[in-house]
């Protein structure tokens, strides 16, 4: 799933619950930002065939496909905690987690795959909350993409240098060239969610 459509499906949910009823086309695109409405119908057209909405007649006839409620936060795929790994493009369920992180605005939700850092709480099979942001402060965890495959780390730009930093001492510091791989930072890890026994 691409970051617009992230943002966009999030922005569906959260209008969906604010006003109990599902946002027309030009509300979705003046809550993201985006002013081209021919734009947001080929994004919810893609957010369609990826499971995640069902499109009625009507202006207001967008719905969340069954697993996508709007009750949660979504989980949007998997993130690698090890070798960086392809994010998967489907609804992986959702996360109820009510205004634990704050306001739900710009908040999704990946599962954890691999171990590069469980020494920062972070295991095998959590979903980590992120807020959407461009930057996150020297050392601070956040979720990278790069060459299109997604990772949580924690990160740290030097130049042309995005460096991705793991917390466990079996894995090595990855330093991510900026002129010749594709890098960009998704946001910053607010939480850990994690199911006990």
């Amino acid at each position: 799933m691409t970051e617009t459509r992230a943002r966009l499906f999030t922005a569906f949910q959260t209008l969906l619950r604010k006003h109990g009823r599902p946002p027309t086309v030009r509300e979705l695109g003046l809550q993201v930002g985006l002013k081209s409405t021919r734009t947001v119908h080929d994004h919810l057209k893609a957010l369609e065939e990826e499971g995640l909405l069902i499109r009625r007649p009507g202006a207001r006839g967008l719905v969340p496909a069954k697993g996508a409620s709007g009750a949660g936060l979504p989980v949007l795929g998997r993130v690698a905690a090890g070798a960086p790994l392809l994010a998967e493009r489907n609804l992986d369920g959702e996360l109820d987690v009510g205004s634990f992180f704050g306001p739900a605005e710009g908040l999704f939700v990946l599962k954890v795959q691999g171990d590069s850092m469980v020494d920062a709480g972070i295991h095998p099979g959590d979903y980590v909350v992120v807020r959407h942001e461009a930057r996150v402060a020297e050392g601070e965890i956040g979720v990278a993409a790069v060459d299109g495959e997604v990772t949580v780390k924690r990160l740290a730009r030097r130049g042309q240098v995005l460096w991705l930093h793991p917390a466990n001492e079996a894995y090595r510091p990855l330093a991510v060239d900026l002129r010749t791989h594709e890098a960009k930072v998704l946001g910053k890890v607010v939480g850990v969610v994690r199911q006990v026994g």
